[in-house]
């Protein structure tokens, strides 16, 4: 019982992390000092899609399931909802490369804004010629 709920946490977790991936320069927007773990985590999810690499909780996810006696992901709510978000159909190369330029397309976009907003805020601050 114990390694199934541990393997849904994991799933969450996976979960969370592609959608701070994605949407994580916004709380950048907010809060600079969240690039600290932002940026590591785009590079990581950029390089994983490129190359095809899969993600170490893929498999520690999969080997906590074994040990729960499971096969496969029927049965709950995590495994019925949240599964085809992060696994979805058809994944292939091609498709993983698209995703992975979506993923550097956004936060470029992102990083954007803050470089921006930066440059503006400093504008301000500095003393003007007379």
């Amino acid at each position: 019982m114990l390694d199934r709920v541990l393997a849904d946490v994991v799933v969450v977790f996976h979960l969370a992390f592609i959608a701070f991936v994605l949407v994580g320069g916004v709380l950048v927007i907010w809060r600079h000092r969240v690039a600290w773990l932002h940026l590591p985590a785009v590079v990581w999810a950029a390089y994983a899609e490129f190359t095809s690499t899969i993600c170490p909780l893929t498999p520690f996810e999969n080997g906590l399931r074994l040990r729960a006696g499971q096969s496969g992901y029927e049965g709950g709510f995590v495994e019925r909802y949240l599964m085809p978000i992060i696994y979805p159909a058809g994944l292939t190369p091609n498709v993983q490369l698209v995703l992975g330029a979506t993923v550097v397309a956004v936060n470029i976009a992102f990083y954007a804004i803050v470089w921006q907003r930066s440059r503006q805020r400093g504008a301000m601050t500095r003393p003007t010629p007379d």
